[in-house]
């Protein structure tokens, strides 16, 4: 029947959601997959500044594994049935103009925010891991790989920033301190939001 194939389509990207603990992994998949959306503007953002900049093509490349990165939990959240936070409209926004916002203040500011912003994602994949870890390793083989793997990209991000001199944009402290903060409301109310 015409009807029956695309109904067996979608269950067959479904996981099984007997013995998995529900509410901890709809939080994790819910807050990454608004982590990773809002990452995709604040790169987008910053192309739109300083994309025919010299820069441009580094920006380029970290924007690309972010929209790998969103496409994957895109995936994720129709697997596992969860629905996306609320306050992507705003992160729609937010990300943009953090991403521009940094990159008015030229190639150094633009990094500055990379490094703040991956370094408290990186920390959050470590919590997630520990979580899932603590949970049960085998169960969760499969998100710990991706949760792995994207963490490691998010660090090599962090890294490409210090290597573009962000630590020497004035007022890096403050302005890293600043993005550091909101991105842990950020993760705060995307959790449970």
């Amino acid at each position: 029947a015409p009807g029956g194939g695309a109904s067996l389509r979608l269950c067959s990207t479904r996981v099984a959601q007997e013995g998995i603990n529900k509410p901890v992994i709809d939080r994790i998949i819910r807050v990454d997959h608004a982590g990773e959306y809002g990452a995709n503007r604040i790169y987008a953002g910053q192309m739109a500044v300083l994309g025919r900049s010299s820069v441009g093509p580094v920006i380029q490349q970290m924007w690309n594994q972010e929209k790998d990165h969103l496409k994957k939990f895109n995936e994720l959240m129709v697997a596992y049935r969860v629905r996306p936070t609320v306050l992507l409209p705003f992160w729609n926004v937010a990300g943009f103009v953090l991403g521009a916002g940094s990159a008015l203040l030229g190639r150094k500011g633009a990094m500055a925010c990379t490094v703040a912003v991956e370094e408290s994602i990186s920390e959050h994949y470590n919590n997630q891991i520990r979580t899932l870890i603590e949970e049960d390793p085998e169960k969760y083989k499969e998100l710990l790989q991706v949760i792995k793997q994207f963490r490691d990209d998010e660090q090599e991000h962090h890294d490409i920033g210090l290597e573009h001199d962000a630590e020497t944009t004035p007022a890096y402290s403050v302005l890293k301190t600043a993005i550091q903060l909101g991105c842990k409301a950020a993760i705060f109310l995307s959790e449970r939001i």
